[in-house]
């Protein structure tokens, strides 16, 4: 078995036990060609991987989004958990490359599998939880799956948030939000949007985006959490 000394670098963890992070990127085809080498596969490892996962995304959720319904959380975790996003995630950081798969398995492709990749990362999320405890694992999620959920919340994966931000003014008894381009930053090829939404001319919030959409997006979720943080 390979020397993981580059991928922790990657991960940005030093394991006291290499050898769970070894099993966390052994494949079952693996393991059952390699009894010896490779005792025990990743899969017992991903169950409890998916299981920190969700946790740390909820609790995630939770804390940092009070605006956001159960609903609507429920929606952003499943987003962020599924198998797609994990897989995308995991090809990131090269994770395929470092897996451990039976002839057969690796000769189909399943370096690229996005089961093969999501269980992977899920297995690695679980040795970092046992070797380093919760707060590095939960460090770690949230340095693999930031972008994601910036992502997410630009496209509106969860909400309109220029709708809720409407109904939620309304229901205050506040005039409708209007949204004005304050600013482009950089240049033509480049162009960041900076929008600013306001309500009987007050400035609730400013948003950023690549274009006018998402940044108007942007400055009505940055609003209600203002909004809902005061009220």
């Amino acid at each position: 078995m390979t020397d993981l000394t580059a991928f922790q670098q990657i991960l940005g963890v030093s394991f006291n036990q290499p050898d769970l992070l070894s099993q966390a990127l052994t494949h079952s085809s693996y393991a059952n060609e390699n009894p010896t080498l490779a005792p025990n596969s990743n899969e017992r490892l991903e169950f409890l991987g998916d299981a920190v996962l969700g946790l740390v995304v909820g609790e995630k959720l939770f804390l940092d989004f009070p605006e956001l319904s159960e609903g609507e959380m429920t929606k952003l975790r499943a987003y962020l958990v599924k198998q797609e996003t994990l897989a995308q995630v995991a090809k990131n950081i090269g994770l395929g490359d470092q897996l451990y798969l039976g002839k057969g398995e690796e000769t189909s492709g399943g370096k690229e599998k996005h089961a093969n990749l999501a269980r992977g990362l899920e297995a690695v999320i679980a040795a970092v939880y046992l070797d380093q405890g919760p707060n590095i694992a939960g460090a770690l999620v949230w340095k693999l799956l930031e972008a994601e959920l910036q992502s997410a919340l630009s496209q509106g994966v969860v909400t309109d948030y220029k709708s809720r931000l409407q109904e939620f003014l309304q229901g205050i008894a506040q005039p409708a939000p209007g949204y004005h381009l304050a600013e482009t930053i950089g240049p033509d090829h480049d162009r960041t949007f900076v929008v600013e939404v306001k309500s009987g001319g007050e400035v609730l919030a400013q948003g950023m985006g690549k274009n006018k959409k998402t940044a108007e997006a942007e400055a009505a979720r940055i609003a209600l959490e203002k909004l809902t943080a005061i009220g």
